[in-house]
């Protein structure tokens, strides 16, 4: 589909006419008449704004011109997992588990690399075919290309520094203490908890990534503690085996 009838279709579906949609993007109803026929395309910067004003990637604006995949885990990208800045505009360059909030989740080829077995391994493809795949690719990619360019590796590494110190200093009765911080997906950790009255919830966003970590219980028995957190929070739990009758012990903004 042509950028034209892209614009057309995403104003009508959103009940807009064009000058209002002029008017959310800072141009004319003639410029906006201009596009929906074909003359003329927005520019760099109103593509920016309409992709943000209707939630779609500019890739999308524009015809899907280019196969779109996350420089950093390679993941085909399409506009529901594209990841997004903190001033809520689409980088098209990552998918939202390896980039959120403004920071870029792994530092660790590794660390990606055992998360991507996890859900890419299947009967067709072992986990050693996985490994072997994405051990050859990732190095390929952008972000690994340019890791040092980027200063992901000081940045993050400073941030799970003190976060470690952070969580630490909790002084959680019978958890140890906490030496290293793993990249983890959601829907691998979002537990089902029980609330007092009887019902249940979760806490996590399965398709987000998170840090944390399982530790041991220091008085022994069949319970471990489990820790996810991020910039805005931390979670520390007690489970047992395959994650089954969660506990919250704390949840904490930070």
């Amino acid at each position: 589909m042509d950028t034209k009838n892209i614009i057309l279709e995403l104003r009508t579906k959103n009940g807009m006419s064009q000058d209002e949609l002029a008017e959310k993007v800072f141009v004319t109803r003639q410029a906006v008449s201009r596009w929906e026929n074909g003359e003329t395309t927005p520019n760099t910067e109103t593509l920016k704004l309409l992709s943000k004003l209707f939630n779609v990637s500019i890739n999308t604006l524009l015809g899907s011109p280019r196969q779109l995949i996350c420089q950093c885990c390679g993941m085909p990208l399409e506009d529901s997992n594209i990841s997004r800045e903190t001033d809520g505009f689409f980088n098209e360059e990552y998918c939202k588990w390896c980039y959120a909030d403004g920071e870029y989740m792994y530092s660790d080829m590794d660390d990606l690399i055992d998360v991507c077995v996890k859900n890419m391994a299947s009967e067709e493809y072992s986990e050693e075919e996985v490994r072997a795949y994405l051990k050859a690719t990732l190095p390929k990619l952008d972000y690994w290309k340019r890791y040092e360019e980027l200063g992901g590796n000081e940045a993050f590494e400073e941030f799970k520094k003190l976060l470690i110190e952070e969580i630490n200093a909790l002084n959680i009765e019978g958890m140890p203490k906490l030496t290293k911080l793993n990249a983890l997906v959601g829907s691998y950790i979002n537990l089902e908890y029980r609330l007092p009255n009887g019902r249940t919830a979760k806490y996590l966003d399965d398709n987000a990534t998170y840090l944390g970590n399982q530790l041991e219980c220091e008085f022994g028995g069949d319970r471990c503690f489990g820790i996810a957190a991020n910039m805005d929070f931390i979670l520390i739990c007690t489970y047992e085996a395959n994650g089954e009758n969660p506990e919250i012990v704390l949840y904490k903004k930070r």
